[in-house]
C-alpha cells in the first residue's frame, strides 16, 4: 500500500506493504547473538499446553544489551536513572541507511568522521542506521565477547551529533571500543553529557540490515518494549521513501 504522509514541511510517498524489520529476534539457545560476556538467555516453562495445562507461560531471562537489538538513552551511562521508556516519546523519524567498511587503526577497525562526512554530504536526517562490512549473516548469531568489534571514533559521533542526528543505530554491540577503560567517549559525545544533555537522543545497536536494503532514505519506526529502564528490547522497522 503506498500512501503519502506530511512529515514537517517535506511530503513523503512511503511504501507501507513491505516494511523491513532490521531487529535480531531474541531466541532461547546458543545460536542467540551474545555480548559482554553473557551467557545466552533462557526461557523457563512455567505451564505447557502439551503438558494439560490450559496455557503456554514462560519466564524468560535475558539481558537488553547483551542478547539482542535494544535502543537506549541516557540512562545507560548516568548516575541517575533514566528510562527509555520515559525518554522515546516519539516513534517514526526520516532515516539514513549507510554502509561502511571499518578502517585499521593500530589494532582495531574503527569508523572514522572523514568517512560520515562522504556518506551523508548535506542530507538531514534524525536518524542513521549503519551497516558494516563484511555484513553476513553470522552477525544474526555471534558471540562478540573478547573480540574487539569495531567502533565508532569520538570525531565521527560528535560529527552526527552535530549534523542533528537524534538517533544512531548500527549493527555492532557498541559504538564504543569493548574494552576502554570505562572512558565510552562515543556514547557521551552522542548524548553531549558535558554540555546539554539531549536526553531524548538514542543508540540502537545490534540490528542487522539485509544486504536486500540498499542505502538511502527510508521512514524509520522505532519500537520499544515499555521497560522503565535505560535500554529495552527494540524493534526498528523501515519504509521506503519512493520520492527523492
Amino acid at each position: 500500500m503506498l500512501t503519502t504522509i506530511q512529515y514537517g514541511s517535506q511530503k513523503l510517498k512511503i511504501n507501507l506493504s513491505e516494511p523491513l524489520d532490521i531487529s535480531i529476534s531474541l531466541r532461547m539457545d546458543k545460536t542467540n547473538v551474545i555480548a559482554w560476556y553473557q551467557k545466552p538467555p533462557k526461557i523457563k516453562k512455567i505451564k505447557s499446553v502439551s503438558k494439560k495445562d490450559s496455557t503456554n507461560f514462560n519466564s524468560i531471562y535475558f539481558n537488553p544489551h547483551a542478547h539482542g537489538t535494544h535502543t537506549e538513552c541516557v540512562g545507560h551511562i548516568t548516575k541517575e536513572f533514566n528510562s527509555i521508556n520515559k525518554h522515546l516519546k516519539q516513534f517514526f523519524f526520516l532515516a539514513e541507511v549507510i554502509t561502511v567498511a571499518p578502517e585499521k587503526m593500530d589494532k582495531d577497525f574503527v569508523i572514522s568522521k572523514k568517512q560520515m562526512q562522504f556518506v551523508l554530504g548535506n542530507k538531514k536526517r534524525e536518524a542513521i542506521i549503519i551497516r558494516t562490512l563484511p555484513n553476513t549473516k553470522e552477525k544474526l548469531s555471534s558471540n562478540y565477547s573478547r573480540t574487539n568489534p569495531p567502533y565508532l571514533l569520538e570525531e565521527a559521533v560528535i560529527y552526527l551529533r552535530n549534523k542533528g542526528i537524534e538517533h544512531l543505530l548500527i549493527d555492532l554491540p557498541s559504538i564504543d571500543k569493548e574494552k576502554d577503560g570505562g572512558k565510552l567517549l562515543s556514547h557521551h559525545a552522542f548524548w553531549n553529557t558535558k554540555g546539554k544533555t539531549r536526553f531524548n537522543a538514542t543508540i540502537t545497536e545490534l540490528v542487522f540490515i539485509p544486504n536486500a536494503i540498499k542505502d538511502g532514505k527510508y521512514f524509520l519506526n522505532l519500537q520499544i518494549a515499555p521497560f522503565e529502564n535505560d535500554a529495552s528490547p527494540s524493534k526498528p522497522v523501515l519504509y521506503e521513501v519512493l520520492n527523492p
